[in-house]
């Protein structure tokens, strides 16, 4: 088959690997379309790759081939997902089902090969099934849903709160609208790009703030009625955002940091001490999963990508670019600001 084979930095080819097989409990994908993942572009521009030559790709949709022994979920011809964690299943954190912390976990598409591929073989409980309604784009977006899900439940999450959302990008659209599903009272989201808050609108936010303004606290003592807001959602993993969340969580209120931090981050003594004066809670959020694996944070994408409820915008893709041209794909990411979305890899093009 034909795979995208990382060889080292900046040094990614389309060329002919050996094609994996589906073993005992595992399934054979082929491959319609890959997400690159902001992980994956240190992985090739970088120098974060596990080891080479490896197979990236891990946010990806196709049908299953082909089924090893003792698979009895799936069937050849299944539309599915692939949920890219392999924990070890003995561990402590395993054995509670909090997966995201095992420690002795592999990773399709970083520690095992992945999805730039024509074809990957996962387990079978690594395979999402999803309906005909759901669309394979869709289908390539079910681990950052899942994760949007996954992070909005790291707090004490109920119907009826206020909810902020940090960051306008694919993780801060799906979180917004998990917590519009589960009932928040208003759910606002904050950027400083007003085609990003323009897009939040029509995905259902109540309100919108572009955070770049001066005043723009004013709006949010506005908005709720100079309390703050209940649950804080960073999604952006930006230094500014980040500190941002300690200025807008009400007294007793909850922050969860949903996005990756890139820099180092110091907070003065002002504004650490919002956690004092206000009581806050603040936890992160890694990853995707809970008990039973994969975890319903992926059945319910699959659910409610198939109603509608959660809603699939076309601008969440920049480019979808044939997998022999991954090369080219990877290239675009070395100009800052070029990439606004997310690019697809078509494994069949």
């Amino acid at each position: 088959m034909k795979a995208g084979v990382v060889h080292g930095k900046n040094d990614i080819r389309w060329e002919e690997i050996k094609k994996p097989e589906a073993g005992p409990g595992k399934v054979l994908v082929k491959v319609k379309y890959t997400g690159i993942c902001g992980s994956d572009i240190p992985r090739v521009n970088g120098d974060a790759c596990h080891f080479f030559p490896n197979v990236l790709g891990h946010e990806f949709s196709g049908v299953v081939e082909e089924i090893g022994a003792g698979v009895t979920a799936l069937k050849p011809g299944d539309r599915v997902a692939g949920a890219p964690l392999v924990p070890c299943m003995q561990c402590e954190d395993c054995q509670k089902g909090n997966y995201s912390l095992c420690r002795r976990y592999s990773f399709i598409g970083s520690r095992e090969f992945g999805s730039f591929a024509e074809y990957v073989a996962v387990p079978e409980k690594n395979a999402v099934k999803f309906g005909e309604e759901v669309s394979f784009e869709q289908g390539a977006f079910f681990e950052p849903a899942a994760v949007a899900l996954h992070g909005l439940r790291r707090l004490d999450f109920q119907g009826g709160k206020t909810v902020a959302i940090l960051g306008g990008g694919t993780i801060g659209m799906l979180t917004m609208q998990w917590a519009k599903i589960f009932g928040a009272k208003t759910a606002v989201v904050f950027d400083i790009l007003d085609e990003r808050l323009e897009l939040g609108r029509r995905l259902g936010a109540d309100e919108t703030v572009n955070s770049g303004h001066p005043d723009f606290m004013d709006r949010v003592r506005e908005l709720t009625g100079g309390r703050g807001f209940d649950c804080v959602y960073e999604t952006a993993g930006n230094t500014v955002t980040m500190k941002m969340a300690f200025q807008l969580a009400a007294n007793k209120g909850q922050v969860c940091f949903i996005g990756t931090p890139t820099r180092e981050l110091s907070f003065s003594v002002e504004e650490w001490e919002n956690i004092n004066r206000k009581e806050f809670r603040l936890t992160g959020s890694w990853m995707s999963y809970s008990a039973p694996f994969p975890g319903d944070e992926w059945t319910l994408v699959a659910h409610y990508f198939q109603t509608g409820q959660l809603k699939f915008d076309d601008s969440f893709i920049f480019k979808k670019i044939p997998l022999s041209k991954i090369s080219e794909a990877f290239a675009l990411f070395k100009t800052p600001g070029t990439v606004k979305g997310k690019i697809l890899i078509d494994s069949e093009a």
